[in-house]
Formats: C-alpha cells, structure tokens, sequence
C-alpha cells in the first residue's frame, strides 16, 4: 500500500509548482529570485456586478430614463457615491452609484457595473529561483535547502530571519517572551496553549511562528493571525520531534526562512512545511512524497487518540485485521516512542523521511 511521506530533512532539493485557481497573467520572471511573499502571477478571480435600474427608481419609463442617465461610458471606471440620473419635480431625487467598478452595459434605462474584485494575487510560497513559467497560470520554484513538513497550518506564507526562542523541543510559548526585539523575525517557538501569545506575536509583527504543537481551541484564531503559523507535530500539547528542533534550531539567524502555512492535503500533496535555503555546490535529490509501506519505517499516527505520536512500523500482517470497532482493515504494527505498540489502519499513517 502507498504511504504519504512528511519529510525532515537536512539537505534536498525543494520544487513547488504555483498555480492561479483561473487563467491569468505571469508576472514573475524566468530564472527570477522570490521571496515566498513576491507576487507571481495575477488573475481575476472572482466577478461580482451590481444592477441599478434607473427607470423604476425614478418610476418613469425606459426611454425617458435613457435621456436622464449621465456621467456613465460603457468600458470606464466608475466610484461610488457618482450622480449618475436624477428625477424631477420640487425634490429631484439623485441616483448614485453605491459600489466602485467599471460600467459594463448600458441600456433599457438600466447600468450594469462590474464591481469585481481587481485582482487575485498568487504568491510564490516558498523563496527560491524560478525555473519555469505555465503561460497564464503560475511558475515552477525551485530551492535547495532544509525542509520541515508539518500537520497544520493556518494557510498564510511569509518569510524572514529565523530566530530560535525554544530552548529545547518541550518549550512553551508565553506571551511574555514575544519582546519588541524579535520584530520581523520567524521565530521557532514550541508549543502554544493561550491565546495571549498569539495576540502577543501579532502585536510585535512577526513573519511567522514555527510550533511544536498548538492548542485545537486557538486553531481558529490562529487562522485570524496576519502571519504564517504551523504546528510540526501534533495539535495538543507535544514537543517537538528531535530531527525538527535539530535541523531549525542549528539554522538561527538563517535569512530568507519561509514559513507556509498551506493546509494539508493528503489528496493534492499540499502540506505545510518549512523550508530554508541553505548554500550548496550541486543540487541534492528530490524527495519522494510517496512510498511503499516497509516494516522498519519511522510513521506517524493520523487520528485520534494517538493523533500526532510516532514510532516504527514493525510488522504488516497479511489479510486484514480485525479492530476493537468491529472494522477489517489493512494494517500495520507500530511501537510507539513511548514502548507502547498499536495495531494501526495504514490509511491512519504516514511515513516520516
């Protein structure tokens, strides 16, 4: 059975492609470097249009409401709040436009304006060298360096300095820790279990938190954050796994560190990670984000109540396996960390490279 690999590693060769959700224009250049905040392509995305209906507003026919309409040109911009008709009589009435757009038809005594927002902007996501363009679609990235995937993210993108603030893997994150000096820093920071640290980090303007875990009642707030935020391990309350806190901590002080927060998804591959760029002489191996389930494999458990923990595949049975639920699946043995061992659906693992 196919694993999905959430990878740590010290060294490899990063390629992400960038796509707009619509077709659209690729501003960046070929063999251009970005930051993981550069804007890579632009599209419109989403169109919206607001009607007004002069003739019934005014209660007058549309051929006399043709006559009365003004300051209106079918292709032009238009802001709210323009005169665009008014009636007669002791108290003419004005007509104004509530929303700004562009106007995009005019007749039977109507305007339609087109009040999209102007532009989609796709972000590259991580830093790297643009080393292909889709024609109206996005780009190819590629960067070689450290690469920390996570569980969690709170879908924002940014990246900067990195500053190390955990002490150790089982570090907790208080607000009091968040001083003025680690403004514009991407701070590695442990667990996170109060709000008040998160408010905190906001307030001093950080590019990106970097968590061990994170508590589920802030995963709501931590989606409001304006910076990027992802949880390496588990959401709870879990230190950080050693290669992680190793391969980000001995990185301190490392410049143009990308924190993605992208949701995980196990179907399109998507995953939120950590990636900082490291000087090289070749280009390291691509990682493989499949592989073949092996006893011997280092796997972490998906679902509760195990949500988080890892361990060592060490025996797949054949046939499937009965559950205390009463389900049959395809499963394997893994001992845990903590010396416990488990008969696990594969479905409800994934293997750590």
């Amino acid at each position: 059975m196919l694993a999905p690999v959430s990878h740590t590693l010290a060294l490899t060769t990063i390629i992400r492609k960038r796509e707009l959700p619509v077709h659209g224009e690729v501003i960046a250049k070929l063999n251009q470097r970005v930051l993981a905040s550069t804007v890579v392509a632009e599209a419109e995305y989403s169109h919206k249009h607001h009607l007004i209906d002069v003739a019934r507003l005014l209660d007058i026919s549309p051929n006399a409401a043709e006559k009365k309409i003004k300051n209106v040109q079918v292709g032009k911009n238009i802001t709210a709040g323009t005169t665009i008709a008014s009636g007669g009589g002791l108290i003419p009435r004005a007509i104004k436009v509530e929303h700004s757009g562009r106007v995009v038809a005019v007749g039977g005594g109507q305007v339609l304006i087109d009040t999209s927002d102007k532009e989609f902007a796709l972000k590259a996501g991580i830093s790297g060298e643009i080393t292909e363009l889709i024609p109206n679609k996005g780009v190819v990235i590629q960067e070689v360096g450290a690469l920390i995937q996570g569980v969690w993210g709170n879908g924002r993108a940014n990246s900067g300095t990195l500053h190390v603030l955990a002490e150790d893997p089982a570090h907790i994150l208080e607000a009091s820790q968040m001083d003025i000096s680690l403004r514009s820093f991407v701070i590695l920071a442990g667990s996170c279990q109060n709000p008040e640290s998160l408010k905190a980090a906001a307030d001093i303007t950080v590019r990106g938190l970097i968590l061990s875990s994170i508590h589920p009642s802030l995963l709501g707030l931590a989606r409001k954050m304006p910076y990027p935020i992802i949880a390496t391990d588990a959401i709870g309350k879990r230190a950080m796994n050693e290669s992680a806190y190793k391969i980000i901590s001995t990185n301190n002080q490392r410049e143009n560190v990308t924190v993605n927060g992208e949701r995980y998804d196990r179907y399109k591959g998507t995953r939120p990670e950590v990636i900082i760029p490291l000087p090289h002489t070749d280009f390291p191996p691509v990682p493989r984000d499949i592989e073949v389930f092996a006893p011997g494999q280092k796997v972490r458990l998906l679902r509760a109540p195990h949500a988080g923990a890892s361990g060592q595949l060490i025996h797949l049975p054949e046939g499937l396996k009965v559950l205390p639920n009463g389900l049959r699946v395809v499963a394997g043995e893994v001992k845990l960390v903590s010396g416990e061992t488990l008969i696990v659906p594969l479905v409800n693992l994934e293997v750590l490279g």
